[in-house]
């Protein structure tokens, strides 16, 4: 049968001062929504109404931080109450991949799962439905496939991962994957994108839920092993204290580099299937910009009153607070009800680093 897990734990720093670590980004409403009514919803939101067009609601699971979990479930009213998966710390995507491959394959052992992001916004939602499902019918023709989504590149981006296609395979628009790049430098990206070989690597992937257990269970023992434990045990509070004890000793690691690299070494083993639809990962201010509404030649939300600005990304997060610039272009400017920051556009991805150094003068107060 066919399940789908969606990404949830990350804390989204990118985004601070809007992005903290009791609420992070996938789970606040700052998609803006189709139509006139003004209205804005989250990532995570955005994410399950896709699968949903694909799978039925109860073959939908979601992997987060156990500290989002009540979140979580308000957000999403129709997730099953046993699909939702708790990670008692952060050990990297290898681990919780494993961890929710190993509870669908308890529930399912020869289920197919997709892994996607709560970090993507994809129009048309109709295209991504059909790659997926084309993506689901490659395991069909390979069993063992690991297919992973490229997306069709529309720029010479240097902050993406790029997978080239090689041959082609008996399901249309899915190739083996030739090989993997690492994020290039700009000449290097142009030729990517000259060359037409190349997608961009979205990070979401379908596979047999078995298959990633067996490739874990060669590439990372300790990790197969401490998912096996966990999953013995029986479902309940039992299992939880297992996974309590077990899961923040595993090694961490990526789901990259503990499953698809060394994978990449047989041929034919790796698969990509190609998505062609406009494909925004949300990881910076900038990105942000481009799920906002606009006004005078700025991405806005809340209270905005701008006079000769343009170019900026302005986010008020009161309601009752007005933002108003003179004269500013090309800026980043947010606020919330305890911190406001500004920067230019350009400086956005030090956004991380901005966060550091207030973490090194006040602690965890404004995190």
């Amino acid at each position: 049968m066919r399940h789908a897990v969606i990404m949830a734990g990350g804390s989204g720093t990118r985004l601070w001062p809007l992005s903290r670590a009791d609420r992070p980004k996938q789970l606040l409403d700052i998609v803006a929504d189709d139509g006139a009514a003004g209205g804005a919803h989250s990532l995570l939101t955005e994410a399950w109404d896709r699968l949903v067009a694909v799978l039925p609601a109860e073959n939908v699971w979601v992997c987060t931080a156990a500290r989002y979990g009540e979140q979580v479930r308000a957000a999403l009213p129709g997730l099953g109450a046993d699909r939702l998966v708790l990670e008692p710390v952060a050990r990297d995507t290898a681990n919780a991949v494993g961890l929710t491959a190993a509870l669908v394959a308890d529930v399912d052992p020869d289920a197919e799962l997709a892994v996607v992001s709560a970090d993507h916004v994809i129009r048309p939602v109709e295209t991504f439905a059909a790659t997926l499902r084309t993506a689901y019918d490659a395991l069909a023709a390979r069993p063992r496939a690991l297919v992973t989504l490229g997306i069709r590149p529309t720029a010479p981006a240097t902050g993406f991962g790029y997978v080239q296609r090689g041959a082609a395979t008996e399901v249309p628009g899915v190739a083996e994957a030739a090989s993997f790049r690492e994020k290039p430098d700009r000449a290097t990206a142009e030729a990517y994108l000259a060359s037409g070989e190349y997608l961009w690597n979205s990070g979401m992937f379908v596979w047999r839920a078995r298959t990633v257990l067996d490739a874990l269970a060669d590439h990372l023992p300790e990790t197969a092993a401490g998912l096996e434990r966990i999953v013995a045990a029986p479902a309940g509070p039992a299992r939880d204290a297992v996974l309590a004890e077990v899961f923040p000793t595993l090694p961490k690691i990526s789901v990259d580099y503990a499953v698809l690299e060394p994978a990449a070494t047989e041929p034919g083993r790796v698969l990509v299937a190609d998505l062609d639809v406009d494909w925004l990962d949300v990881g910076s201010w900038p990105a942000l910009a481009s799920t906002l509404a606009t006004a005078d030649g700025n991405a806005v939300h809340g209270l905005v009153v701008s006079l000769d600005s343009a170019g900026n990304v302005v986010f008020s997060a009161d309601p009752g607070h007005l933002v108003a610039l003179v004269g500013v272009r090309d800026s980043v400017v947010v606020h919330t009800a305890d911190v406001t920051m500004v920067c230019p556009v350009g400086d956005s991805e030090r956004v991380k680093q901005l966060l550091a150094a207030v973490q090194e003068r006040h602690g965890s107060q404004f995190s």
